[in-house]
């Protein structure tokens, strides 16, 4: 055991977080509209006011996102005009530490087949270095890329976004693509700031089942949960309960061995939770058929998911994404549990060392790139903040969250406590 000189166990040093919603998901086809988040919200023109919210509520950081496909419209040529402008007054005016994502889902048009161009692991990496060494001065914490799992089902799985792939094999396919792309992008921020952070972000959930005979299902399943992290620090080896789904759909075991060889430490995990859609009950539908449906939406099960990841790789954790659909009382409610569960870790020593409420204000539901309803239909409220639908005034409304998640910043020591002792095995 070893005690990591990254993290504080300090309730002062917990990282208060809130994110702004960027998916970027440029690529059209017949029927699917482009969703860009920040087109959609105007934050491309509104940045300013919405980045203030974050110091407006005592955030110590942010969550914000690169649209790669803007900012290298043209192969390795980059404009960095607007990040230019946006990066330094986040840093230098707010004295907010940003969380970049690099990777939000959407590739740039030139890159052929998306994420599953042979060269994509190359591009990627070869775009966050060229980040790296304009920012390095105010930029040391980095995502590399934004939820696998959720990628790769998109993507790989469902033909719902480019490159449009089906399937288990599409799912692995472009898993093993991100993956291998994941870690040339540390590699290489690494090589430009070796103290650079990385804050992995999974979409991370539970698997229920009250059928005895289901329980082998569902305990693979909550395995697929982990294929990406465990791809990147090199556990998927040929006794990995995967490893045979992985060969039987596509992967190649030299491919395999290859990320073994180059596995990564995970500087932190960050772990994505929404209560209402995280945890999952696998059952037999009408036909016999295995089905999942949401279960637990209260998210009770949240604590016991963060001790789990914990438990298994042993590094620092920060809950990088959580909110509840429903009212704002059901919110207020999420919020209230969600913390009081945090607390509880830390002092039996889990290092969770931050708490991102997220989006930090209204988003538009990806529903919208397939219907061609107005977009004032799919307006999504998850955030603390929801947009000003009236004419004249101020862009954002506070909602009761607001109140409720400064006293929590402001009363640390009491909402989130000390953690007991931060270790980390290697």
């Amino acid at each position: 055991m070893i005690t990591t000189d990254i993290f504080s166990s300090s309730a002062q040093d917990f990282l208060w977080a809130g994110g702004i919603e960027d998916t970027f998901v440029p690529q059209t086809r017949p029927g699917h509209r482009a969703l860009d988040e920040y087109e959609l919200m105007g934050h491309y023109t509104h940045w300013r006011e919405d980045l203030s919210l974050a110091r407006q509520l005592g955030l110590k950081a942010l969550r914000w996102g690169i649209p790669w496909y803007k900012v290298e419209p043209e192969q390795n040529k980059f404009d960095w005009s607007w990040t230019d402008e946006v990066i330094p007054y986040l840093v230098e005016e707010l004295k907010i530490l940003p969380i970049i994502d690099l990777m939000h889902y959407g590739c740039p048009f030139w890159l052929k087949n998306e994420f599953a161009n042979k060269d994509y692991p190359k591009y990627v990496a070869r775009y966050s270095a060229e980040f790296a060494k304009r920012y390095q001065s105010l930029i040391s914490w980095y995502t590399p890329l934004n939820e696998p799992i959720i990628n790769s089902l998109m993507c790989g799985m469902r033909g719902l976004w480019a490159p449009y792939l089906k399937g288990d094999k599409g799912y692995l396919r472009l898993m093993l693509q991100l993956a291998k792309g994941i870690i040339r992008t540390v590699n290489s921020i690494k090589e430009i700031q070796p103290n650079s952070i990385m804050v992995h972000v999974e979409a991370t959930g539970l698997t229920r089942t009250i059928r005895e005979d289901l329980a082998p299902l569902a305990r693979e399943e909550q395995h697929r949960g982990y294929l990406c992290y465990d791809l990147i620090s090199g556990r998927l080896t040929h006794d990995h309960l995967l490893y045979s789904w992985l060969i039987r759909n596509g992967a190649s075991p030299d491919d395999l061995l290859e990320l073994q060889k180059h596995k990564i430490k995970i500087d932190v995990l960050g772990m994505n939770f929404y209560p209402q859609w995280s945890t999952k009950q696998l059952y037999l539908d009408k036909r016999g058929k295995i089905a999942f449906r949401d279960t637990e939406p209260e998210g009770g099960g949240f604590a016991e998911l963060i001790s789990e990841y914990y438990h298994r790789y042993q590094v620092p954790i920060m809950i990088t994404e959580t909110s509840a659909v429903g009212s704002e009382e059901v919110r207020q409610k999420w919020l209230q549990s969600s913390v009081s569960m945090i607390k509880n870790l830390r002092e039996t020593g889990v290092p969770v060392i931050g708490y991102t409420w997220f989006p930090l204000f209204t988003m538009i539901d990806w529903r919208y790139r397939f219907s061609n309803e107005p977009l004032e239909n799919f307006y999504l409220e998850l955030g603390l903040y929801k947009l000003n639908r009236e004419n004249g005034g101020k862009r954002w409304l506070e909602t009761p969250l607001v109140a409720q998640i400064k006293d929590y910043i402001a009363n640390s020591e009491d909402r989130i406590g000390q953690v007991k002792e931060i270790t980390v095995e290697v």
